[in-house]
């Protein structure tokens, strides 16, 4: 399957791509006719979509008769009459969506990023126009007014996270401020040459894992704590792993991929009972779920703007100040953001952050609330059909963020089916890698459960109704997939796969 859609695909856009090549001829009268007869004589594997009928509508789900398909011997007809034997996977682009101009799949990856709210985008365009003054220019009034709404914005984003503003410099995201987090605290106690040992989980964002691998060519060590089948830390794992050189626990708040929750508030006190420093990257945490660093005993907190319905290219790291954390810099220069993180702020983007910030803390219990409601919609609809399985522990996690394995269908091969919903396999970060889902693996999926793994993200502007043509579309599509699979028949047939010993070639 997977070989054989690429092929189709790439043909189906060439033709796609061709269409429009021809139609935008000029002719002259004397050769319309003919350049018309040409054009209804050419094949079409798609769809016609025009731009006044870009609304998705639920019964555009595909709907595939298999009977009807043997019957006609998987075949797709030219506008000509003719007929042409094709892979079954063209048959299901032909009833794909195009996306034209005017046209947009359904947005279910919120965890890659989630839409600008309006009123965000409101707060944010004068700072764009009249109000450009630098933020750090304290001699005049363009200054001041952008200086103070740089702070208003500050103390929004510590509202949020029960902090004080002085706690909170702003970064370009949140994986500047894993990095300076991680980094930060492991240089600056590892010069005494006393603090050199590293916690962190295997589930961890690439980020964290990268920054850990760094420190260790610089002769850090780092246990990666594997994580149980639910995707949970083992809290006994955690403490068995503390050394007296321990610098710094880094756990991830809410997972990326399968939207685990974590024990935040345990691992916060067994570190500062042991008086090592806590560091929780909270780029899907914060704004969705109840987060207060005091409470949870954090001393270093990951923030992103773009995953809060703000402005991509800006984010936060919370350092706490009492007690002190101390760490280098990255970033020198200027001195701005207490001397840890140099460079002139952009207003524009730190209202808008500080503004999303606001409005999520508001709107926490409403949006939550409709969330669960949706994503239980989802989840009860998923699960209902056979061989599939929710990844993550069910009983702690995020519910805007559903990751469910097919089993028996290629995951790469249902996205490319339900080409009118934006989806993911796995983290943006590493969508463009084959390999499996790193963070499935750690779990204990096998390759195959990690490849037929698809995450769903569910946020404040998604409805019920594409909820429902999302079920609908998943659901049709899953099953005319497996009815290709011959791992499939052998299933049905009540044959267990463990059994059968593969023939080399």
């Amino acid at each position: 399957m997977s070989t054989i859609a690429p092929s189709v695909l790439r043909q189906a856009s060439r033709l796609a791509a061709a269409a429009p090549l021809r139609s935008a001829r000029v002719l002259s009268r004397a050769t319309t006719a003919a350049a018309v007869k040409t054009a209804s004589a050419s094949r079409s594997y798609v769809t016609e979509t025009k731009r006044n009928n870009a609304d998705v509508q639920a019964e555009h789900a595909i709907k595939l008769d298999h009977r009807e398909m043997e019957k006609q011997g998987l075949t797709i007809s030219a506008q000509n009459g003719s007929s042409q034997h094709v892979s079954p996977m063209a048959d299901v682009l032909s009833n794909a969506t195009v996306m034209d101009e005017g046209q947009r799949p359904i947005y279910l990856d919120m965890q890659a990023t989630t839409p600008i709210d309006p009123r965000v985008l409101d707060a944010m365009m004068p700072y764009f126009t009249n109000v450009y003054g630098n933020p750090h220019s304290r001699t005049h009034a363009y200054g001041w007014e952008t200086d103070k709404a740089v702070e208003e914005a500050r103390k929004h984003i510590a509202d949020l996270i029960g902090a004080d503003p002085k706690e909170i410099i702003f970064t370009s995201g949140a994986t500047e401020s894993n990095n300076m987090s991680i980094k930060g605290v492991a240089r600056f106690f590892g010069r005494s040459g006393k603090k050199k040992h590293i916690i962190t989980s295997q589930t961890e964002h690439k980020c964290v894992l990268d920054s850990c691998r760094h420190l260790q060519d610089e002769g850090f060590e780092v246990t990666y704590l594997p994580v149980k089948s639910s995707g949970l830390i083992d809290m006994a794992e955690l403490e068995a792993a503390i050394r007296p050189d321990t610098a710094i626990v880094s756990i991830m708040a809410v997972n990326n991929e399968i939207g685990v929750i974590q024990p935040l508030e345990e691992i916060g006190k067994l570190c500062r009972s042991k008086k090592i420093f806590f560091h929780t990257d909270a780029a899907q945490a914060v704004g969705k779920i109840p987060v207060d660093v005091n409470a949870m005993n954090i001393d270093l907190m990951s923030i992103s703007s773009h995953k809060i319905y703000g402005p991509k290219g800006i984010g936060a790291c919370y350092v706490r100040r009492r007690p002190r954390v101390r760490l280098d810099p990255i970033i020198s220069g200027g001195g701005q953001e207490r001397g840890l993180r140099s460079g002139t702020l952009a207003p524009p983007l730190v209202v808008g952050f500080g503004e999303a910030c606001r409005i999520a803390k508001e709107e926490m219990p409403y949006d939550s609330k409709r969330i669960k409601h949706l994503s239980d919609r989802l989840l009860n609809g998923l699960l209902s059909m056979e061989h599939t399985s929710q990844n993550g522990d069910p009983n702690h996690f995020y519910p805007g963020c559903v990751n469910v394995s097919f089993a028996y269908v290629e995951g790469e091969s249902l996205l490319m089916a339900l080409k009118d919903i934006a989806l993911s396999s796995g983290s943006a970060c590493t969508s463009a890698s084959l390999e499996p889902s790193y963070v499935l693996r750690a779990l204990g999926n096998s390759d195959e459960s990690a490849h037929s793994s698809i995450r769903f993200g569910i946020g404040r502007f998604t409805t019920e109704q594409e909820i429902d043509y999302v079920l609908k579309a998943v659901t049709e599509r899953v099953g005319f997939l497996r009815e290709l699979s011959p791992l499939w028949e052998l299933v049905q047939e009540g044959i267990d796969l463990n059994t059968i010993q593969w023939s080399q070639h």
